[in-house]
């Protein structure tokens, strides 16, 4: 479908809201003392870097995170990263759940969290919202949704992104038309006989741009645009969920369209999750590229030292600023901020998530005095399939992997997830620990 150079090109309407999640159970224990927009990504960025982004490249530049869970870093994120001019009107705020008179209630839902702050959105002039998930890793031009959404004359438009049938039942299915208004909407399918009557005909692939004659289903992908008047409507109730209320609701009596994505996509909800899409960005082709200087991703600018290779061999690994790597192995692992590794050292398939300071020379002598580890890794330590949170304190000759132990597990000095082990933030690994 193409859009005429007016729409594509006028954002000055368009109001962008990020969801920013609630506790983040299926991420814990990184979510421990961080909300989930602000779990670190790719070494050096976090998840809400992505969606901020996205909206920036597609020149939105008035943009409201919502939070309410352990949002103090997100905060400090957020004002150290995102400024605009006076002059551009561009903000990124962010609005955490708050008491007032007529509510004293926390979040309840996506739909909930934009009815409680609808106030703050009204004083802005804006004929769409864009509502957006925190946790996600893509690369979209919103524009090309807005187009879409104001050629069709929809009330609302929904992102969605062709998915085969396993990953079709976890997710929420729609079906449409040849004209692609969303005509049913069936939340995470099991039944074959049910997803069988999902199925998009393979007739309207070519129209659609997708290649091959593999089955696929429509998937929502969280990523929402209403007209002004639409979601005030619609909101107007007490529904707490767009995917499971507002949406399905408004399919039967509003012209509810789709945006159909073809490209990389990964929810970033579980620690499995998380762990496979940090890594992917280790391989030489991966699916998210970060070196995409056409739309590059925004973090807080940091005034750090290059990293210093003392003798490691790295194979398929990226190394963030600021680290002090020994002669160590490192193979398939990211090494976030300020991260410090040592001698004879061997770390396969790990995820440092870094350190938020260096340690004095001080601070070191008084831990070693104490029998505790410095902050970063080790000497003569083999790690694998593990994440070490920041801060953390790893000491040397020490063995951690999840090989043979249950997929979840809750430990005094660390967690196992999904298969994968997770060291907590400030957690301290004494010497010769054997995991």
């Amino acid at each position: 479908m193409s859009y005429t150079s007016r729409q594509d090109a006028n954002t000055s309407n368009v109001l962008s809201v990020i969801m920013g999640g609630g506790q983040g159970t299926r991420l814990f224990p990184l979510t421990k003392e961080r909300a989930k927009p602000a779990v670190p990504l790719a070494g050096k960025y976090r998840l809400v870097d992505i969606p901020i982004s996205n909206c920036i490249n597609s020149r939105l530049r008035r943009i409201y995170l919502l939070t309410q869970f352990n949002s103090a870093s997100l905060h400090r994120h957020i004002s150290q990263s995102y400024k605009f001019d006076h002059f551009s009107g561009g903000f990124v705020e962010l609005l955490a759940a708050e008491q007032t008179y007529a509510d004293t209630s926390w979040y309840q839902g996506t739909a909930d969290a934009v009815r409680k702050n609808m106030i703050h959105f009204l004083n802005h002039e804006w004929d769409y919202l864009l509502i957006l998930s925190g946790d996600q890793l893509y690369r979209m031009d919103f524009r090309q949704v807005i187009g879409a959404h104001v050629e069709s004359g929809a009330d609302i438009t929904v992102a969605t992104i062709p998915m085969g049938r396993e990953e079709a039942k976890s997710l929420g299915i729609m079906q449409t038309d040849a004209d692609r208004r969303i005509v049913r909407f069936v939340e995470k399918p099991k039944d074959p006989a049910v997803l069988d009557s999902l199925r998009l005909p393979q007739e309207w692939y070519s129209q659609l741009g997708i290649a091959g004659e593999e089955e696929l289903f429509l998937a929502s992908m969280g990523i929402y645009v209403f007209n002004r008047d639409i979601i005030r409507r619609m909101l107007d109730n007490t529904l707490t969920d767009f995917g499971k209320d507002v949406i399905p609701n408004a399919i039967n009596h509003l012209k509810v369209f789709s945006y159909v994505f073809q490209g990389y996509w990964e929810d970033i909800g579980t620690i499995r999750a998380f762990f496979e899409a940090n890594l992917d960005v280790t391989n030489e082709l991966p699916r998210f590229n970060f070196f995409d200087m056409s739309s590059p991703i925004f973090s807080r600018p940091r005034f750090l030292p290059a990293s210093k290779i003392n003798g490691a061999q790295i194979d398929h690994a990226v190394i963030s600023d600021g680290c002090i790597l020994n002669r160590a192995t490192i193979t398939h692992s990211i090494i976030g901020l300020r991260s410090i590794v040592g001698v004879a050292t061997e770390l396969n398939r790990v995820i440092l998530l870094g350190s938020d300071y260096y340690e004095s020379l001080d601070s070191i002598v008084e831990h070693e005095e104490s029998g505790e580890p410095r902050i970063g890794i080790g000497s003569n330590c083999h790690i694998e399939n593990t994440i070490v949170d920041k801060n953390a304190r790893v000491g040397n000759n020490v063995t951690i992997s999840p090989a043979g132990k249950p997929d979840k597990v809750d430990h005094p000095h660390y967690y196992i997830r999904d298969g994968i082990v997770i060291i907590p933030k400030n957690g301290v690994i004494p010497h010769g620990t054997v995991i």
